[in-house]
């Protein structure tokens, strides 16, 4: 990008929430032209601070993040969402918290600017899926994603073969966040690393929980399988994180971590052209997949389809995963 177009497309940009670390992370990039993985096309000028009274890992790191974005980056703390859009071209939706996402998101779409929403989307399949389909009837762009889609160790495993893997093992730290189910908090990262190297296309998943971990293997529609590994006990912020991929002979490994450079620059460019890298469909096949893995130890690791607890949690016919896995021709062989 020259510099007359970067200037050009300097956007204005508001963030909801300041009680966690990517305020800050997201901040000095974006707004620190010296900084070594500063971001150009946008600069953060406003911010609503919004917390969570009865969670402490949002009430006990809301002051300090929001004295940094203020004092040392020059952000405007707002006291609403409305008083924030109307400074801003675009939206970052932060709070470390899913569940006031639903609420804190509808007067930024009802003031049609684009929003990137931070993990988890929300608390709930059902509150995700209704922030979804409220953004699609106002024709609003928005996404969500995990920094992990944009690791360049991810990247190379999901190209390292033109074909797809014939199986995936992905393991991350998935610590619990009260309120939500347990992998939305920290495991999205995992899951997120597991479904670009897997692609689209899981139809069920198994899930085995001890107190340290949990086991989620998935069933893709083409008979290949995914499974995360999710660490209960690895800190957040741990950096424990790596995805293997299994083709026929082969076996590749993440060898590399990244940070959230990669991703804040997606973010910088949906931002300007209003299309999200990654679709609805897929995002929200992905909090299917964690959803299903709650339910099925609720059913004592039963198999739950992702196509169920979708359509119960309200997902219109266009974003449901395939009904069931084609049979393979050898199970047809067989069978005759």
């Amino acid at each position: 990008m020259g510099m007359q177009e970067s200037s050009a497309q300097n956007l204005k940009i508001g963030i909801i929430g300041l009680d966690t670390s990517h305020a800050e992370q997201f901040t000095m990039r974006l707004n620190d032209p010296a900084h070594p993985n500063h971001v150009p096309g946008g600069r953060i000028v406003a911010a609503f601070a919004s917390y969570s009274k009865d969670l402490d890992e949002s009430v006990s790191r809301v002051d300090g993040f929001t004295a940094t974005v203020r004092d040392k980056y020059g952000v405007a703390i707002l006291d609403s969402v409305e008083a924030l859009c109307a400074e801003v071209d675009a939206v970052m939706l932060l709070s470390l918290d899913g569940r006031p996402h639903i609420d804190q998101i509808k007067p930024v779409l009802a003031a049609g600017k684009r929003v990137f929403l931070d993990k988890p989307v929300a608390a709930s399949l059902k509150d995700a899926i209704e922030i979804y389909k409220m953004a699609d009837q106002l024709k609003v762009p928005i996404f969500s994603a995990s920094s992990l889609r944009w690791y360049p160790g991810v990247i190379e495993v999901a190209t390292a073969a033109k074909t797809p893997p014939d199986a995936v093992i992905s393991y991350g730290p998935a610590p619990i966040l009260p309120f939500h189910p347990d992998l939305y908090f920290y495991g999205i990262h995992a899951t997120e690393a597991l479904f670009t190297v897997m692609g689209e296309g899981c139809i069920s998943v198994t899930r085995t929980t001890t107190p340290a971990s949990s086991v989620v293997a998935g069933i893709w529609r083409d008979g290949r399988s995914g499974t995360l590994h999710a660490m209960h006990k690895l800190p957040q912020g741990s950096t424990d994180y790596s995805v293997t991929r299994f083709d026929g002979d082969h076996v590749t490994t993440q060898k590399s971590q990244g940070d959230y450079t990669p991703m804040l620059r997606e973010i910088i460019q949906f931002f300007q052209t209003g299309t999200p890298p990654v679709t609805a469909q897929q995002t929200l096949e992905i909090y299917g997949f964690m959803e299903a893995a709650e339910e099925s130890k609720r059913r004592n690791g039963s198999p739950v389809k992702l196509r169920d607890v979708m359509q119960k949690a309200g997902a219109p016919d266009k974003w449901l995963p395939a009904a069931d896995a084609p049979v393979s021709p050898e199970v047809e062989a067989k069978s005759e």
